[in-house]
């Protein structure tokens, strides 16, 4: 329910704000202008901390709305789908395998388990535009900074879900769903083309999330996880840029 109130609540002020700007008419080649932004994402990241010890590397993909002052200054928010396929925790079923490893499902076969980094990080975010070495005073070197929400857990999948120990809640015993407060630096460069179209940033950004186990107890450890956890994600971002404003003066047909 969480999770789908902020990415409704993120869709409708995205929507808002860019319908308003529709109004406006401004020059982008020659000043800093006023431009609400949609963009969408994809970021490559490597883990540190206690979630190295967790999973491997893993992807991202999102998308953000922002605003961008007249001074350069940017305000918004985002939400992002984490996704990985290396898992670490290779006691994970042990009380549920046999002496060699497999899991027997009810039909008396060696089962089919599969595991996955899952999980999802929102945040608000604000910081500022440097203009340089661009195409107009609204680009150039750029460093973000916000504040949020980062969970994640294990995926769980077992094809024709035939294992008794891993079926519905059960599940919820092995996944070690965790979240915590998060915060990110993002250091890049944004580029808001005098071409709307063509409008992207880059860099690298690095998350630190201060994380515990939300589930009440772990099968297989059998007890309850309340270590704190400090989780790190650090890689290489990049984003395509939808601005929203209409160009003025000689050049008013803009896209």
């Amino acid at each position: 329910m969480f999770k789908k109130t902020v990415f409704a609540g993120f869709f409708y002020f995205s929507i808002l704000f860019c319908s308003s700007a529709f109004s406006q008419k401004v020059n982008v080649r020659d000043s800093c202008v006023f431009a609400p932004m949609l963009s969408a994402n994809y970021a490559f990241q490597i883990p540190g901390g206690d979630l190295a010890k967790r999973f491997g590397d893993n992807s991202s993909i999102g998308a953000s709305f922002m605003i961008k002052t007249k001074s350069n200054f940017l305000l918004g928010l985002d939400g992002n789908f984490i996704f990985g396929g290396q898992i670490k925790e290779d006691s994970l079923f042990s009380n549920i395998s046999t002496s060699d490893g497999h899991i027997i499902t009810s039909n008396g076969e060696f089962a089919d388990v599969r595991t996955y980094e899952r999980g999802f990080n929102t945040s608000f975010k604000a910081g500022k535009i440097f203009p340089v070495l661009g195409p107009n005073p609204n680009s150039g070197f750029v460093f973000i900074g916000s504040v949020g929400l980062l969970e994640h857990k294990i995926r769980i999948e077992t094809p024709g879900n035939t294992v008794p120990g891993l079926k519905g809640d059960y599940k919820k015993g092995y996944d070690h769903l965790t979240n915590g407060l998060c915060v990110s630096e993002f250091i890049g460069y944004m580029y808001l083309g005098n071409k709307r179209l063509i409008s992207f940033y880059a860099g690298f950004e690095f998350v630190q999330a201060w994380t515990q186990c939300r589930r009440d107890f772990n099968f297989n450890t059998m007890s309850r996880d309340i270590t704190k956890r400090f989780d790190l994600m650090n890689g290489f971002k990049v984003g395509w840029i939808i601005p929203f404003y209409i160009r003025s003066s000689k050049n008013y047909f803009y896209y």
